[in-house]
């Protein structure tokens, strides 16, 4: 409203140029927005200069300064030169960038969006920071070989819309495969680390020693159970009636989605709740594991002294504070990363104006060894409706291996 008004008085001072340039600037900061890009260039050196170190299976990539600093930044790119690096990865002077960048999702996104953001960008404070491009060791460092990448995966756009459906579900499909880059986390990888498309499309990926879960229809170990208000009160706040961002969700929600107009959270809700044309049938639920099984046992022991004052007894949680385990697709999912990692190493949920509390899970690592991690898994994953395969021991050593717990 501030900038509709700004540009209105504008206007009536005999200004339309200007309103119009500004106009244009606010587009394309609400699209900046809604891909995120501040949440991978923006740390310590300021706003949008990059430095941000991403993790890969390949060594930490730094983030690239995309402010108009004509030195560190992109003030010497031309518009072309911005939309070639956003849609097809390769830099001004023709170096082949890292996929941590998302082109194969950006690729989706209309020239005018995608010029949209190189206009707000170029109105932005220039920030002098030079950023070291090259931080993976041998072979990886190699950008040539990343030629060869693109060859083998899906690089070419793969958004296109479908005269069968809504336009609001259209809309919702375009952010997701677009802007949102929903897939960079929520779709699985190859062995060369290439989004999978086709019937793995959002059905869940691990990265950085964190499970983002399917966000598919599925029922079980999907979004089926939640309706569009419940998906729009997620992405807007941080929570709802079934769950609560934290992770990368909550810096996903705090910095881009609770920021989205309505009708875009909306039509996002639209395209998740109904899912792809043709998507594959749903698969059938495992078998929960037996209620006596051992795990089970221990488990139920350890969650009724440790977890059941918060998530309740029957797994039912707090609406809007503790999250409910009874049905939530990332307790369910296939990979129990996220929850031995929660469970391990604790973690802070997302707050948001509308969700102000962002309460926190505290740690257990120091208190349960990596068999009594897994029984708890293995019972809140079996428990009130649940299934799911077992937990091993062996996946909670390594996870807290690997985040030093």
């Amino acid at each position: 409203m501030k900038a509709i008004l700004l540009a209105l008085g504008l206007a009536s001072l005999g200004l339309p140029a200007l309103a119009g340039q500004f106009e244009a600037i606010e587009r394309g900061r609400a699209l900046a927005t809604l891909g995120d890009c501040a949440a991978c260039h923006t740390a310590g050196a300021g706003d949008y200069a990059g430095g941000l170190p991403l993790q890969s299976p390949f060594g930490a990539i730094l983030s690239s300064n995309i402010t108009p600093d004509a030195a560190t930044g992109i003030g010497t790119w031309s518009r072309a030169d911005f939309l070639r690096a956003v849609k097809q990865g390769v830099s001004k002077d023709g170096r082949h960038l890292y996929p941590a960048m998302p082109y194969t999702d950006y690729v989706n996104m209309s020239d005018a969006d995608v010029g949209a953001i190189y206009d707000y960008l170029m109105s932005i404070q220039p920030v002098a920071h030079a950023v070291d491009a090259d931080t993976l060791p041998f072979p990886f460092d190699q950008r040539w070989a990343l030629g060869l990448w693109k060859r083998v995966n899906e690089t070419g756009p793969t958004w296109a819309p479908v005269a069968e459906r809504s336009e609001d579900w259209n809309r919702g499909r375009y952010i997701v495969m677009g802007a949102g880059h929903c897939a960079a986390c929520h779709s699985p990888r190859n062995l060369t680390f290439g989004e999978k498309g086709g019937a793995d499309f959002l059905t869940g990926g691990t990265l950085d020693d964190w499970h983002a879960p399917d966000i598919t229809p599925d029922p079980v170990t999907g979004i089926g159970a939640w309706s569009a208000e419940d998906i729009v009160s997620y992405l807007g706040t941080g929570t709802n009636a079934f769950d609560t961002a934290s992770g990368p969700m909550a810096d996903e929600v705090r910095h881009s989605s609770s920021q989205w107009s309505d009708a875009d959270l909306r039509a996002v809700a639209a395209y998740l709740t109904e899912g792809e044309p043709g998507r594959p049938a749903d698969a059938p639920p495992p078998a929960p594991l037996a209620a006596d099984a051992p795990s089970m046992m221990a488990g139920a022991a350890i969650y009724g002294d440790r977890c059941g004052a918060c998530h309740a007894t029957d797994g039912a949680g707090v609406p809007m504070l503790y999250p409910k385990l009874a049905g939530a697709p990332l307790v369910q999912a296939a990979d129990p990363t996220s929850l031995l990692r929660v469970i391990l190493a604790g973690s802070q949920a997302g707050a948001t104006p509308a969700a102000p509390t962002g309460p926190v899970m505290p740690s257990f690592g120091a208190v349960l060894d990596d068999a009594q991690v897994a029984a708890v898994a293995d019972y809140i994953r079996n428990s009130w409706g649940n299934a799911a395969p077992k937990v091993g021991p062996d996946a909670a050593r390594d996870l807290r291996a690997a985040l030093g717990k």
